[in-house]
C-alpha cells in the first residue's frame, strides 16, 4: 500500500528517486504513465497487469475504448529501480506532468503519482474546496 506524500529532486539525468518505504513493492518493476490529471502514475508491474486485463475486456469496437486504450498504454513506460531506489522518467512523461527539478511523490494505495508542486499544490487546493461534493459522491459509491 502506498501512503503519504514526499518531495524529492530530480538528477541532471531526469531519475527520480523513490521514497525507501515504496521501493520493495516496486522491485519486480514498474510502469510509468500519464495520469488522468496533469502528473504521471506509477503502478506496480502486477497492478499493471491487472488493469491491462481489465481494459483488455472492453469492447474493441467503442471509439471510448480504443481513446482510452491509447491515453493508457500510448504513454506507459516500463521500468526498473536502480541500486540507489532511483527510476528514470523519460523527458515526453516529464513534459507532460510539468516535472523538471522537483516532483512531489503521492502514495495512493495501489499507485503512486509523480506531480510538478506547482501543479500538486493546484489540485490539492481545488480538491480541498470540493470536499463536500467529493464525499457526497464517494459515499453514492459506497465508500
Amino acid at each position: 500500500m502506498f501512503l503519504g506524500e514526499y518531495s524529492h529532486t530530480l538528477d541532471a539525468k531526469g531519475r527520480l528517486t523513490i521514497p525507501a518505504r515504496f521501493r520493495s513493492e516496486l522491485e519486480s518493476g514498474l510502469i510509468i504513465t500519464r495520469g488522468y490529471e496533469p502528473c504521471l502514475v506509477i503502478y506496480p508491474r502486477d497492478e499493471w497487469a491487472a488493469l491491462a486485463a481489465r481494459v483488455a475486456q472492453l469492447p474493441l469496437t467503442n471509439p471510448m475504448t480504443r481513446a482510452y486504450s491509447r491515453l493508457l498504454f500510448g504513454g506507459a513506460h516500463e521500468a526498473s529501480l536502480d541500486k540507489m531506489g532511483r527510476v528514470l522518467i523519460p523527458i515526453f512523461l516529464r513534459e507532460h506532468a510539468g516535472i523538471k527539478e522537483e516532483a512531489i511523490v503521492v502514495g495512493v494505495n495501489t499507485y503512486i503519482e509523480v506531480w510538478s508542486p506547482e501543479r500538486w499544490q493546484e489540485t490539492f487546493a481545488r480538491d480541498s474546496r470540493n470536499l463536500d461534493a467529493i464525499l457526497a459522491e464517494v459515499a453514492k459509491m459506497g465508500v
